[in-house]
């Protein structure tokens, strides 16, 4: 933890955090390094004891005792050189377990915020940053540092070999800056146009039914092939200068090889150096390039993980401030808003303004209004998936800002409109996918929510598999499944949006049972309907329009008062059909609305 001024201490960004952990692996690699590449000078002096001394003294012995000093060398060599990058790979496993859990909490809080899945994407870069420290990039890096000494060995043996290879190793350098420079912004654009047309085409798979009742099909591969064009026009255009600049260093690096053999030989013929020199030259500036050759090589791999690199760190410096909070009791369902300002973004329009209202625990609130009035928002509010613009949010007298949000999500149930289950079995999900919970608490909850007849008719009961996003169920399935998940460990506060959008009338009757069980063991419910049918179900109704408060009160006096002539000013006279449903709310509120003769317990509300 790092020391502010005023003696408190800030949390450690994540990632630093990681690396630093990974940051004494990096020191041993480096020192194994500097042991690996000292015992690269085993080929070329043997070289040239070879050529100076075997040769001429026609020495058996010498020649075997050098030849298995150089063996056991190039051993140890190998052993180190494995060794590093077993370092390597484990050093990367740590950096990985250390940063998953914060980074994926980071990007599903940006997410959140952001009203986006782009975030998504950071943790693909995770594993290209750890791809890049276990890999032959970091070995590359380390080596480096060392092409230095072997140019300046072949400078002790003649200052002509000396400059051959620094030429060399300039030319190589320039080449690799000039791939980073050709190559920098069409890879970006090649990344971020590849990531909108995968994101597109996500995103596209998940209506694949309206794709094709709608004979779509044409229309949206073309939107999703101009952005996939696009991608590869950047890609290519990187590729070719990539693939030119290549080319070009290898023609380079094999010139050198025979530039400096041919020097060698040249002052080898005029007694400058010993033809063994010529050779140990020509091997020390081999030596000396190929660090600088593989970066060349593992540019791209660089340059992806240095990008990687920075938009993680972009994504932990944008993200709001963790901090420990202080366990707050299970709440009991008291709820109230205070001039509550809701929008879908900081600077953004306020979709709901100076929302007001109170219920106590165990009561039942039904929010109502037309279309794009607000109600959805509020939930979200409700729940904290929205923070509020201005104004506080607070359950049992606490704003919801002060709970740490995975402790008040155990005492809060939630059914959004857009149903979306996860993949895995109906048990998994109903549970939350909470490890080590009792499975019958899920058959519980499924009960509750009258959804155990409809789970004993799938093909394996609990443990059928919903398929990715619940797609192997109907609607009717996906929502009753829901509202088990969201009564899963009998929470203090349910809140359900629109709970009967696709429920058929014996999935109403269940719906308002469930209802009347969670109040009668104490849970605060708040529904959002755009139909009056379960409105004889609330204790209380708040009605919203245009982004407030048009009504809060008891569901009889609201109710009254909805039915009164003025109302057909408001544009808002309900049909002969929601008259008797209006009717039947405010003479018998907290009680089902109309009676529903039992169907097949099999209906599934498709």
């Amino acid at each position: 933890m790092a020391s502010r001024k005023d003696g408190s201490k800030s949390p450690v960004n994540p990632l630093q955090e990681a690396f630093g952990n990974f940051r004494p692996a990096l020191i041993t690699v480096m020192i194994f390094s500097a042991f690996c590449n000292l015992l690269l000078f085993v080929g070329p002096v043997y070289m040239l004891q070879i050529y100076d001394r075997v040769l001429s003294s026609r020495s058996e012995g010498t020649l075997i005792a050098l030849t298995a000093i150089a063996i056991f060398l190039l051993l140890t060599y190998s052993g180190l050189d494995a060794l590093r990058s077993r370092i390597l790979v484990r050093a990367g496993y740590k950096f990985d377990e250390n940063l998953n859990s914060p980074l994926f909490r980071t990007a599903l809080g940006s997410a959140l915020a952001q009203r986006s899945s782009a975030p998504a994407s950071n943790l693909r870069d995770m594993d290209t940053v750890r791809e890049f420290w276990t890999g032959s990039g970091v070995i590359t890096l380390c080596d480096a540092p060392f092409a230095p000494l072997f140019v300046a060995i072949c400078f002790l043996f003649h200052p002509y070999l000396g400059l051959v290879a620094l030429t060399g190793a300039i030319l190589l350098f320039g080449l690799a800056l000039a791939n980073e420079l050709a190559t920098r912004d069409s890879l970006k654009d090649a990344g971020r146009k590849s990531a909108e047309a995968a994101h597109y085409a996500s995103s596209s798979m998940s209506n694949v039914e309206v794709i094709h009742a709608l004979g779509m099909h044409r229309a949206i591969h073309q939107c999703w092939a101009d952005r996939h064009v696009e991608a590869l026009r950047f890609q290519a255009q990187a590729s070719d200068w990539a693939g030119l600049i290549m080319a070009t260093t290898k023609f380079i690096r094999q010139s050198l090889q025979i530039f400096i053999l041919g020097m060698g030989a040249w002052l080898a013929i005029y007694g400058e150096i010993s033809p063994g020199m010529m050779i140990a030259a020509s091997i020390m500036m081999g030596r000396a390039l190929a660090p600088v050759e593989q970066s060349v090589g593992q540019w791209k791999a660089f340059m992806s993980a240095r990008n990687s690199w920075a938009r993680l760190e972009a994504l932990f410096a944008n993200a709001a401030e963790a901090h420990e909070r202080t366990p707050l009791p299970a709440p009991k369902g008291r709820l109230a808003a205070e001039a509550l300002f809701v929008g879908s973004g900081r600077g953004a329009k306020p979709i709901l303004r100076s929302i007001d209202f109170a219920i106590a625990p165990g009561e039942v609130l039904a929010v109502i209004g037309p279309s794009a009035a607000g109600k959805s928002t509020l939930l979200r509010a409700i729940v904290g998936v929205w923070e509020p613009l201005s104004g506080v949010m607070r359950l049992d007298g606490s704003d919801l800002r002060h709970w740490d949000p995975e402790r008040l999500g155990q005492h809060i149930g939630y059914l959004p409109q857009d149903i979306e289950l996860f993949s895995g079995t109906v048990t998994e999900n109903i549970s939350r996918f909470r490890k080590g919970d009792d499975p019958e608490l899920a058959v519980k909850a499924a009960m509750m929510a009258g959804a155990h007849p409809l789970i004993q008719q799938l093909s394996n009961g609990y443990d059928t598999p919903v398929g990715e996003m619940g797609a192997s169920l109907s609607g009717g399935q996906r929502q009753r499944i829901g509202l088990a998940r969201a009564m899963y460990g009998s929470p203090g506060l349910l809140v359900l949006d629109e709970p009967n959008a696709h429920l058929d009338r014996h999935g109403e009757q269940v719906l308002v049972a469930a209802i009347k069980r969670c109040k009668e063991i104490g849970t605060t419910v708040v529904f959002a309907t755009h139909t009056p049918n379960l409105l004889a179900s609330a204790d209380k109704i708040l009605a919203l329009k245009d982004g407030g408060v048009h009504m809060f009160g008891p569901t009889k006096e609201v109710v009254n008062e909805l039915l009164k002539p003025r109302a057909v000013a408001d544009g808002d006279e309900p049909t002969p059909g929601q008259q008797s449903d209006y009717q039947a709310a405010a003479s018998e509120p907290g009680k089902a609305s109309r009676q529903v003769a039992p169907v097949n317990n099999q209906a599934t509300g498709t």
